[in-house]
């Protein structure tokens, strides 16, 4: 018998849900199949914690006296864009610092802010007759600004590629360091635990879907960049490749630094590390069977990241389970594999998000607008003037 949302949350609000994480879910359907778990179920949570590195935060940090109209501005010698509002700016989370170069960035600014830390805020302005402050130092904390949220265009890939390399130099990467000769691989993805893998075609996660995001609240703002549904698929729905991704958005102030952490690849940059879980109501038995999915049941390819990115072609399939087991098959040899991402952490976040619903403490909301469920990603071309 199909369920609603607000029938799920009835059932929330008075301590009747009955609520598991993917990972048990995948279990329950394996043992009882996805009719007698969609009967049981009412709810179950996903997590993933990984790096994304299109990631930033809006902070409004009020008015000065006299008041300045930022125009260039860093956060502990970070450049943020400050192109705004006279006291807005946007912290991107892979800038990088005029004075540490890749072992500071916008990343760890966020996670100074969201624990509590100090931040030496410089800005300077043109000025102006209503803003004819031109120049000013100071320092910041979380307490201090007026707003500051997260705003993350391209979090929760709903798959993403395995990376190897079969040039005879190692080569550093948003992968992690690439080993020659196929000395290596690396994966990132919560597989099984991870939200977009339970909801394979979107029919519960779209605008507006409330989600745990870095500690806190979030929401679902829109689609993803690069959100790109229209992919090769198994049987069971899930895609083989990137496909769909997130744009999220949440209080910065009630976040959590063990969900939300500067990270600093080898001479790659800095990125964000992002904890993310978001409930999938159980509506009916297909929602049963997409959250029964397991890391068996999910693969990805392997690619050579030596290789012009138009020129790649993949070197084969592996599944998570495969992955998980810390090697995988690479032209006729074992090659190590380690994952980006925790699943450690996944499990923890699907873990707290089980508990919030549990106490009544978190409620479903029913997206107001579908994420699209067709479409690709254009690359960009070179192109002169005159050929346009």
């Amino acid at each position: 018998m199909a369920k609603t949302f607000e029938e799920i949350n009835q059932r929330i609000r008075k301590g009747e849900a009955v609520v598991l994480s993917a990972d048990e879910m995948t279990e329950l359907v394996k043992s009882e199949g996805a009719k007698k778990a969609a009967q049981k179920v009412d709810v179950v949570t996903t997590g993933t914690f990984g790096p994304m590195c299109s990631s930033g935060a809006f902070v409004n940090f009020g008015h000065s006296d006299p008041p300045i109209k930022m125009s260039k501005v860093w956060m502990n010698d970070v450049p943020v864009c400050a192109d705004l509002a006279a006291v807005d700016a946007y912290i991107g989370a892979t800038a990088l610092s005029d004075s540490e170069g890749m072992l500071y960035g916008g990343a760890h600014v966020i996670e100074d802010l969201v624990d509590g830390r100090w931040v030496k805020l410089r800005a300077t302005a043109y000025g102006t007759d209503c803003y004819p402050l031109r120049e000013i130092e100071t320092w910041v904390n979380r307490d201090t600004v007026n707003q500051a949220y997260l705003f993350n265009p391209r979090n929760s890939y709903q798959n993403y590629a395995c990376a190897t390399n079969g040039s005879d130099h190692t080569i550093y990467t948003y992968m992690g360091v690439l080993l020659p000769k196929y000395g290596n691989a690396t994966y990132c993805s919560a597989g099984q635990l991870s939200p977009l893998l339970n909801d394979p075609y979107y029919r519960t996660i779209g605008l507006g879907t409330r989600i745990f995001l870095g500690g806190g609240e979030g929401f679902v703002s829109w689609q993803g960049t690069q959100h790109k549904p229209t992919v090769e698929r198994s049987p069971g729905g899930t895609p083989v490749g990137p496909a769909g991704a997130l744009a999220l958005i949440g209080d910065l102030k009630r976040m959590d630094r063990r969900f939300l952490r500067g990270a600093r690849f080898h001479r790659y940059g800095v990125s964000l590390y992002v904890g993310v879980g978001i409930p999938i109501p159980i509506l009916d038995e297909e929602m049963a069977a997409f959250t029964g999915v397991a890391d068996g049941d999910i693969e990805t390819s392997v690619f050579d990241y030596s290789q012009p990115v138009r020129a790649r072609q993949p070197l084969g399939r592996v599944n998570y389970g495969e992955l998980r087991k810390g090697t995988i098959e690479i032209d006729g040899r074992n090659v190590g594999c380690a994952p980006l991402s925790s699943y450690k952490v996944a499990r923890e976040i699907a873990g707290i998000l089980k508990g919030w619903i549990e106490e009544g403490k978190f409620l479903l909301s029913a997206p107001v607008e579908p994420l699209p469920a067709e479409g690709g990603v254009l690359p960009l071309e070179v192109r002169s003037k005159e050929g346009i």
